[in-house]
């Protein structure tokens, strides 16, 4: 039975046992953030703590009103941690971006403006995000029936890189894809030599220097904890670990440039756009390679 269906057939007491249990379990989710936060986390574990306990509230809130049938209720503060696990990056990327908007024109000051870009570049990684967990919905439906997914995403990626004016360089697809797409487009865009590692160690350490900008990304849904900062930069340096969002996100500030990745069925995703540099160009496949996720660079013909 699916939480949806549970719920329609709960009795108001039910209910209300069920929010104690999930509140219970929320207090113990973020006890174990807090025991894990560092000097340099914390205030990112706070906040993080904080939207955890709203988003419960009023989901809490919402479902009694919805069991009741009324606007307003005394138990709506009977709290619960479960679907915002899995809104960690998303519900607090769309809430920040929706509150910009709503303020009305005003001169920013330097702090405000950073973290506006800083902001707008988590949503477009939010939204790329639900576009992969999309494809990766698809890929798992593959072996149940016979749709060719690896020829519809070749031939959708071909119309895009031929509409751009692009052409393929194709990256080895092993750990370091991302890495050597991204070098790629170094050398070929602003003449930057650089190596692999070196893109990796860059990386980590803007991560490190900017620990608020990515401790959302460190939550580990089946676990119900943060993952250490040092432990993921470690990882990162001295393994041949999966490029991320992250470090997509996190190389684009560095080189200050817009890097933008194009993937078939959505529009193409632009991290730091407002980037002096000259833009940087990957192509994302999910179906085109056996080890799963891949990326290309993507060159000007």
């Amino acid at each position: 039975m699916s939480e949806l269906e549970a719920t329609a057939t709960e009795s108001r007491d039910e209910m209300i046992q069920r929010h104690k249990a999930e509140q219970k379990n929320l207090v113990a989710t973020i006890t174990g953030m807090k025991k894990q936060a560092t000097k340099k986390t914390r205030k990112a574990v706070m906040s993080k703590c904080n939207e955890l306990q709203e988003s419960l509230n009023q989901k809490h809130k919402t479902e009694l009103n919805e069991l009741d049938g009324s606007a307003t209720d005394g138990a709506e503060d009977e709290i619960r941690p479960e679907d915002l696990l899995a809104q960690m990056e998303s519900t607090t990327i769309h809430d920040a971006n929706n509150a910009e908007e709503k303020k009305p024109p005003a001169q920013p000051s330097t702090k405000d403006a950073l973290q506006t870009k800083r902001n707008r570049q988590k949503e477009r990684l939010a939204k790329r995000n639900a576009k992969i967990e999309q494809m990766r919905d698809e890929a798992r439906k593959e072996s149940e029936n016979d749709v060719d997914y690896r020829k519809i995403e070749q031939e959708s990626m071909q119309h895009i890189i031929e509409r751009g004016n692009l052409t393929v360089y194709e990256i080895k697809p092993d750990g370091h894809c991302l890495f050597a797409s991204i070098q790629d487009q170094l050398t070929r865009r602003h003449s930057n030599e650089v190596s692999i590692q070196q893109l990796r160690e860059t990386a980590a350490r803007y991560i490190e220097t900017h620990p608020d900008d990515f401790i959302p990304f460190l939550f580990d849904e089946a676990t119900n904890s943060l993952r250490d900062l040092t432990d993921y930069t470690k990882e990162l340096t001295t393994t041949a670990m999966w490029g991320s969002d992250m470090e997509i996100m996190a190389l684009a500030n560095e080189f200050d440039c817009p890097i933008t990745v194009l993937m078939a069925g959505g529009a193409p995703i632009t991290i730091n756009p407002e980037g002096a540099n000259t833009e940087l160009k990957l192509g994302f496949y999910k179906h085109s390679f056996g080890l799963g996720e891949h990326y290309n660079s993507l060159r000007d013909i």
